[in-house]
């Protein structure tokens, strides 16, 4: 029989391992789905790291993921609810245990996929994620992309990117001009002309491609203005209004870099730009400050030899920490894009960059108050496209109340893009768009 003293170190030690083994198993706080035509997105946020082991299945197929010591609760159960029918590449998601220690989750597929999956550290408002990224073994072609968007039909075996851009381009119809309707008999009146000077500056006859770039979005919200608006959605209503004006100027078409609520590193902005042979790169953004009166639009340029203020070296450091809040898989760093981004042989391209960025600024203070008269540089990641003049334009401060509420108009938003797209046609009247040459398939 134990001694009393004895049953009490028991006891102890009991409670230690129960205590110990509580603090080491893993809680699932928030799940997230961002489905989107590049890729979906699974985040699992958690209160510790997330041990896992992952592995397909065919017929059908499957991706599994075992989950270890991971508490089996309501969050994570809800996975399930969360693929829509309208998700490119999961069918569906189920969730159960599989053994005492592993929660196992099964995600029924749609095609042939290429997962990354990943942890992130905590940073900004998040804990410890583990992220799911379902991309598809075969990506669409961009310049395809393009073209269907427009209504152009490539038959099956052509490959779009394969012909040059200028046979591609100039295969998009001019966009239509809507007149007043034909029972308005009042209202009938010519169209007035649309301005030639992107014509003039147009020298080799071909469509002109601009990339339009929403800031941030999915896991990295962006800024948050005091009225409950977020960056990431300010954004992308902006691009898209500029692309649909782009769309309906002669000789012009836009590519939307991102076309919803999700996430896209910096570097691959770039890439899909250069995939798609843009002649210029715009990504629109949202400024905040941490004192509510600062106001005005903003825009900047490349710097190959540091910022030209504070202000902008402290602006590119905060837009340049979106991979780390949107979380990026560094193991899989494509190593042609890191040459890309350290490039530093791009004196040309920053020179454009700088007289594009003076002509649309010039036009956005017809529209808003500047926050400084003149265009700033500093390293923006999502600016070193060796071959595109690239700017980054900040519209307005959303954490100034006042610009947040005029940020979420729509009327204004349309003006804003009037104004971004004129500061582009200027700079095409006075700069000619060289011919694209045909990128090196790798």
């Amino acid at each position: 029989m134990r001694s009393p003293v004895a049953l009490i170190l028991c006891f102890i030690l009991l409670t230690y391992g129960c205590i110990a083994n509580a603090s080491t198993s893993v809680s699932i706080k928030a799940v997230r789905v961002w489905p989107a035509q590049d890729y979906t997105r699974i985040t699992l946020e958690s209160n510790h790291p997330v041990r896992y082991n992952q592995f397909t299945i065919g017929n059908p197929d499957r991706l599994v993921i075992d989950l270890e010591k991971v508490e089996l609760n309501e969050v994570l159960k809800s996975l399930d609810g969360k693929i829509g029918s309208d998700d490119p590449y999961i069918k569906a998601a189920r969730v159960a245990r599989f053994k005492p220690d592993v929660i196992r989750v099964v995600l029924d597929l749609k095609t042939e996929i290429k997962p990354q999956i990943f942890n992130l550290k905590p940073v900004a408002d998040y804990g410890d994620r583990l992220v799911l990224d379902i991309y598809p073994a075969h990506p669409a072609d961009p310049i395809l992309a393009l073209l269907q968007s427009n209504g152009i039909t490539v038959h099956p075996g052509q490959s779009a990117t394969a012909s040059t851009p200028e046979v591609a381009a100039a295969s998009m119809p001019s966009p239509k001009v809507v007149g007043p309707s034909s029972n308005d008999s009042q209202n009938q009146q010519e169209t007035p002309p649309e301005p030639t000077h992107v014509a003039q500056g147009n020298k080799n006859g071909r469509t002109l491609i601009i990339a339009v770039d929403a800031g941030h979005g999915g896991e990295d919200p962006g800024a948050h203005g005091r009225g409950g608006s977020r960056e990431k959605n300010v954004t992308l209503a902006i691009a898209r209004k500029l692309k649909a004006q782009i769309d309906a100027s002669p000789n012009m078409r836009a590519v939307l870099i991102r076309d919803g609520d999700y996430f896209i590193p910096l570097g691959m902005r770039v890439t899909k730009a250069r995939a798609a042979r843009a002649d210029l790169f715009v990504s629109i953004h949202a400024d905040a400050f941490v004192k509510p009166h600062a106001k005005g639009s903003s825009v900047f340029a490349l710097s190959e030899r540091g910022a030209t203020s504070a202000n902008a070296r402290w602006l590119a450091k905060k837009e340049n920490e979106a991979d780390m809040i949107g979380g990026v898989n560094i193991a899989v760093q494509d190593p042609y894009l890191a040459r890309t981004l350290l490039d530093l042989s791009q004196t040309a391209t920053i020179s454009d960059s700088m007289k594009l960025a003076k002509q649309v600024l010039g036009e956005l203070g017809n529209v808003n108050t500047l926050h400084r008269g003149r265009v700033e540089q500093a390293g923006f990641a999502v600016l070193k496209a060796p071959d595109i003049p690239s700017i980054l334009v900040e519209t307005a401060f959303i954490s100034n109340p006042s610009e947040e509420k005029r940020l979420t108009d729509e009327e204004y938003q349309e003006k804003l893009a009037k104004a971004i797209l004129k500061g582009i046609k200027h700079y095409f009247s006075k700069n000619p768009a060289l011919a694209k040459q045909k990128m090196a398939q790798n």
